[in-house]
């Protein structure tokens, strides 16, 4: 088994952290996992890297990245592909049907953690809707981890 892992999980643990070392977020997020493997989604990857050109300071902006490189030695990216691409349309057609869509990047992830058979792990914030995915398994990071 593994997580894929959401932005709103690691803008969580982000905040968490706040004023931390990069380490330290990514203890929390090694806890938050155990024993699981971890990807990231190329989409959450690029979500991360508009953090990184939004920054208000250089000093932010190197922070930030400095985090992502962490994030990325200790996970795998996935990219985008044809079978994530096919799970994806069959998502959106099948909640769009239902009359209960989700943001398309989350869905790009949801399709992400199904293809590769993972469950994924979110922010408090965007729980509910990564639940309207049948057969997802939905992780939620705790305030308190």
């Amino acid at each position: 088994m593994g997580l894929v892992i959401d932005t709103s999980a690691l803008v969580a643990i982000d905040r968490l952290a706040a004023g931390a070392a990069p380490e330290d977020a990514l203890g929390r997020l090694v806890a938050s996992v155990g024993d699981e493997d971890t990807a990231i989604p190329a989409i959450v990857y690029a979500e991360l890297l508009v953090g990184v050109e939004l920054a208000d300071s250089k000093r932010r902006s190197a922070a930030r990245r400095t985090r992502i490189d962490a994030l990325m030695s200790h996970a795998a990216l996935v990219e985008f592909d044809a079978a994530i691409a096919a799970t994806w349309a069959r998502l959106f057609a099948t909640l769009s049907r239902a009359g209960r869509s989700i943001p398309a990047n989350d869905l790009a992830v949801a399709a992400t953690a199904l293809r590769l058979g993972y469950g994924v792990l979110v922010g408090p914030p965007d729980e509910q809707h990564f639940r309207r995915i049948e057969g997802l398994r939905v992780e939620t990071l705790a305030a308190a981890d």
